[in-house]
């Protein structure tokens, strides 16, 4: 009985020694297929995340692609409002080029009617005049009424000056130039031979201003009508009231004259 224990012995030995193998193994299969799998988890987690990115990546795109066409809009928006801007713009530097244009012809036009209304105004304001010696205030149409009327005078035509004298102390009666126009009416009825009438102005004129500086010549004057008309008595008296008032004037020299051939 004793050498059948080692037999059995043997083949439980072999036994246990292909079950260890066998399950050594299966162990290692079974290791090796846990790290496939992980691997493969692993890379379809990468496969998933480089989707996943490539699916953000096109939305990004497209976003971007919205977005730049948005702006192009914006922009083509933003250039037609540009032009309209400029064409506005040059409306607006023509439109104030005109309004410049008609400011400037307004101007001058006040500037024309404010000289216009000057002048007309200074043709009613009185200016100063020097006459015969005597400074006075007048309006200019008097000094242009008197110049006419002398003007006439000196040109000969006594009757049209006579006229226009008369009219003159008629239109001006308070004027300074009336012992001059008195004269110079005086002269031209003289020289018409209107001689009472010219005796008439003259003494007028020497009775309104006795001391003006053709007084002298109107009371000389007033003598030589009196002599036309042949009233030497009266002339001699006029002649020698010449004397006494104005011994110092040429007139009196003339009287002294005058006075030489009445005797």
């Amino acid at each position: 009985m004793a050498p059948a224990a080692p037999v059995f012995s043997l083949r439980a030995l072999a036994m246990a020694a292909m079950l260890a193998a066998s399950l050594s193994s299966a162990h290692a299969a079974i290791f090796e297929d846990g790290e496939a799998r992980r691997a493969i988890l692993e890379m379809r987690q990468r496969v998933d995340g480089l989707q996943l990115s490539q699916q953000r990546s096109a939305e990004e795109v497209r976003k971007l692609g919205e977005e730049n066409a948005q702006l192009r809009r914006s922009l083509l928006d933003l250039q037609t409002q540009i032009e309209t801007l400029r064409a506005e713009q040059a409306k607006l530097n023509g439109q104030n080029e005109q309004l410049l244009r008609d400011v400037g012809e307004l101007q001058r036009r006040q500037k024309d009617i404010a000289q216009g209304v000057d002048e007309r105004l200074r043709q009613f304001e009185p200016i100063k005049v020097t006459v015969d010696g005597r400074e006075f205030q007048a309006d200019p149409a008097e000094k242009r009424d008197f110049e006419a009327a002398l003007a006439v005078f000196r040109s000969g035509k006594f009757p049209d000056a006579s006229a226009a004298f008369a009219a003159f102390v008629r239109q001006y009666p308070r004027s300074g130039y009336v012992p001059s126009a008195r004269f110079w009416l005086g002269n031209a009825q003289y020289a018409t031979r209107e001689y009472k009438d010219a005796i008439g102005n003259f003494k007028q004129m020497l009775a309104e201003a006795p001391t003006h500086a053709r007084a002298p010549e109107a009371a000389l004057s007033i003598a030589n009508c009196q002599i036309e008309l042949k009233d030497t008595r009266t002339a001699r008296k006029t002649l020698e009231d010449l004397l006494r008032a104005y011994p110092q004037s040429e007139a009196a020299v003339a009287a002294k004259e005058r006075l030489s051939r009445l005797k």
